[in-house]
């Protein structure tokens, strides 16, 4: 049977947590946390806090999720957290060296068996403290490896393959699309074969460079000289084959324009995101701050989990080459002022006016996360 469904089914309802925090289940920890309404604190199932009227309580998956609601952590869960988080923390790196060091991934009940946790338990703790579930770490991991096996000079893409960490050919070029977004001996040419489309045009923000590659949207370049902007492209992609002027594409290139033009109508389109893991999760949460809203760099690190991260938050958005579909804009500093911007303060600055104007709410410089 399978154990990481009875321990989801057995916390799944409110009344089923209610009676965990009851009896003090320390072994519930880390499978939600409860809020007090009339204290606006949060605190763990097993902690000693005084018992809350049931009426005043509800429940939460994650003490993010607590957080977002406007509760704070209680001073108890806080001194507890402080002596768990340390070993939550080195169980969680004893599994990511594993994962790394491992020539096949291993399974998520290997990896609970090592941390002492149930599969579903494990699961929990490792998101919230990576930010990714075990196996899309162990993704993100592989496809590091493998673009840093294909850049070695005099590699071969066989050496590459093992190397990252594939234990046969045929897995590797089962993945390797998903992982590399082009095939193997073209990424190790340096883009060679990849085909990009792309466009230039003009918006109120100046000139506007959008391209496409077989996985969709590779960048939206925003600048003054629409020439700078096709060589910056091809600085990026040096090797791709990039095509301009295709009419068939000037239809995706007004969907772009208009969407700097009125960001709050959005953008449903394929991004082709290629960064490391941290980068992936500072890009996803900023496509979760919505028109209208601003977030400081220090509140997108608590977002994903790395409180401490807040230079790396900076780099992650300084290194975005998506604009606006990715909205590194409206990342401000602690006290609201704007900081840098690839494209321009001045744009930058423009941007979250019309957002303000567009999308009723706080006002730029408020945080909504």
């Amino acid at each position: 049977m399978n154990t990481s469904v009875l321990i989801s089914a057995e916390y799944s309802t409110d009344e089923a947590r209610w009676r965990a925090v009851q009896r003090r289940d320390a072994a519930a920890d880390g499978c939600f946390v409860y809020a007090v309404r009339t204290t606006g604190v949060y605190c763990r199932p097993g902690s000693s806090a005084r018992l809350p009227k049931r009426e005043n309580v509800e429940f939460f998956d994650t003490a993010e999720g607590a957080e977002a609601a406007g509760y704070r952590p209680s001073r108890r869960a806080g001194e507890a957290g402080a002596g768990e988080g340390p070993g939550r923390a080195e169980l969680v790196a004893r599994a990511c060296r594993l994962i790394e060091s491992a020539q096949t991934p291993p399974n998520l009940d290997e990896l609970a068996a090592l941390a002492g946790m149930s599969p579903f338990h494990f699961h929990r703790v490792f998101k919230a403290e990576t930010g990714l579930t075990p196996k899309a770490y162990a993704s993100a991991y592989r496809a590091r490896k493998l673009r840093e096996e294909l850049s070695v000079a005099g590699a071969s893409v066989t050496d590459a393959i093992y190397g990252a960490g594939f234990n046969s050919n045929s897995r590797f070029y089962e993945a390797s699309e998903r992982l590399l977004g082009m095939r193997a001996r073209d990424y190790r040419a340096g883009g060679t074969g990849a085909v990009i489309r792309f466009a230039v045009g003009q918006c109120s923000l100046g000139a506007i460079l959008a391209a496409q590659s077989q996985r969709g949207i590779c960048a939206i370049l925003l600048g003054e000289d629409p020439d700078a902007l096709v060589r910056s492209l091809q600085d990026q992609f040096p090797r791709a084959q990039l095509i301009g002027g295709d009419a068939g594409f000037e239809q995706l290139m007004a969907r772009v324009v208009g969407f700097v033009e009125a960001p709050s109508i959005g953008l449903d389109l394929p991004l082709d995101v290629r960064g490391t893991a941290f980068q992936e999760r500072v890009w996803q949460a900023l496509r979760e701050i919505p028109p209208g809203v601003t977030a400081s760099y220090a509140e997108i690190a608590e977002r994903i989990g790395a409180p401490r991260a807040v230079r790396a938050v900076a780099g992650a958005c300084a290194a975005n080459r998506i604009a606006v579909a990715i909205p590194c804009h409206r990342v401000v500093r602690r006290d609201g002022q704007l900081s840098g911007y690839r494209w321009g303060v001045d744009r930058k600055r423009e941007l979250l006016r019309r957002e303000a104007v567009a999308a009723p709410g706080p006002a730029p410089g408020s945080s909504g996360l």
